[in-house]
């Protein structure tokens, strides 16, 4: 698991002002909530006097109490305000003591949490502050529709992104009347290039046999359509097809709950279908469908994985897989050492597979 990132904790949809939530982020257990103006909030579940979880408390918007001993806390901070068991000759210096904070932003309908490398000792630390803001979908006018799905899978982060970004899987998992069939199956060329954190299927021509985009083609009227795909460390995949005037975009993550549990968020935005009937219904039925295929294909597996068989990468269809591999052990080796990462990439790369 990547620690260092800004990761999806939760739809904002469900964090309301009333109630403490309660989350799990790389096997970090999160209480999460809003203050009295909204603004939401993520700290250690945890509370640093006797462990007890900050979630089982009392909120009042500002200040989350403990229900063990009542020592509270500031929601956004985590600085101890008050701890009512000290005398008034006792002169302990409550103000150094701090739950674990977390540094907090919603972005198109999602908390998103930064999880900071394992901090100092839990009591005395402040929040990391991240050297970036939390990712969002890119949108390319002002109106759009945005829908977003969620499913848990139970394997590990690392199957779920290689199975996200797996180019050769989709005949036989996304099998539809309405996408495309097995029977389908040609061979595809596509280029791929480096880009900071990650890489890049550059702009192409999607596959023309998916129904969907032939109906994109004749909706949109355009000559053209290009779709671009990025994937970028710890778990992102960008997504961006333009059609004319018309585009559709996606930002979908594969989240680490704990070391065997995953979760993986979709969240799009489009202007493509906004004046037809049941447009976006019908938009949001394709990606479902496409979720739950994943998240069965991903069960199944996790049953054939119980048992630690050997497994293989070939190329070229598996070389995104490898490229991800690689990108996260030079991650990890820039972490170590303080330098800076190698690409695994030296410049832009063809691959051939069929599908």
């Amino acid at each position: 698991m990547l620690y260092g990132f800004w990761y999806r904790a939760l739809p904002g949809a469900q964090i309301t002002r009333d109630r403490l939530h309660k989350a799990m982020l790389l096997e970090t257990p999160l209480v999460i909530g809003r203050d009295r103006q909204g603004k939401p909030f993520a700290l250690r579940d945890a509370c640093p006097h006797r462990g007890m979880p900050l979630s089982c408390g009392w909120f009042d918007g500002q200040n989350l109490e403990c229900s063990y001993h009542g020592w509270k806390f500031d929601a956004h901070t985590g600085q101890c305000q008050l701890i009512p068991s000290l005398t008034s000759d006792q002169d302990l210096k409550v103000d150094r003591i701090y739950a674990g904070s977390y540094a907090c932003e919603e972005h198109d309908n999602y908390i998103w949490v930064f999880i900071p490398e394992p901090p100092p000792p839990a009591g005395f630390s402040k929040a990391a502050e991240p050297s970036a803001p939390a990712p969002r979908v890119p949108t390319f006018d002002g109106k759009y529709n945005m829908a977003h799905l969620s499913a848990d899978l139970p394997c590990t982060v690392d199957h779920g992104i290689i199975g996200l970004m797996d180019p050769a899987h989709g005949p036989f998992v996304h099998q539809a009347w309405w996408w495309r069939s097995r029977h389908s199956i040609h061979e595809k060329q596509k280029n791929f290039e480096p880009i900071p954190m990650g890489f890049r299927m550059s702009a192409h021509t999607p596959s023309s046999n998916s129904a969907p985009y032939k109906l994109l083609r004749l909706y949109a009227n355009a000559d053209s359509i290009t779709t671009t795909i990025d994937f970028v460390l710890p778990n992102l995949r960008l997504e961006t097809i333009r059609a004319g005037k018309y585009w559709f975009s996606s930002l979908t993550t594969v989240t680490p709950v704990t070391r065997s549990h995953c979760r993986i968020d979709v969240v799009a935005c489009w202007n493509i279908f906004r004046c037809v009937p049941f447009g976006p219904a019908l938009l949001k039925f394709v990606f479902a469908k496409f979720v739950e295929q994943d998240r069965q294909t991903m069960e199944n597996q996790s049953e054939g994985l119980k048992h630690n068989p050997h497994l293989m990468l070939i190329d070229d269809a598996d070389r995104p897989a490898k490229w991800y591999f690689q990108l996260k052990a030079a991650y990890l080796e820039s972490r170590r050492n303080g330098g800076e990462i190698k690409h695994p990439m030296q410049g832009p790369v063809t691959l051939k597979w069929r599908s």
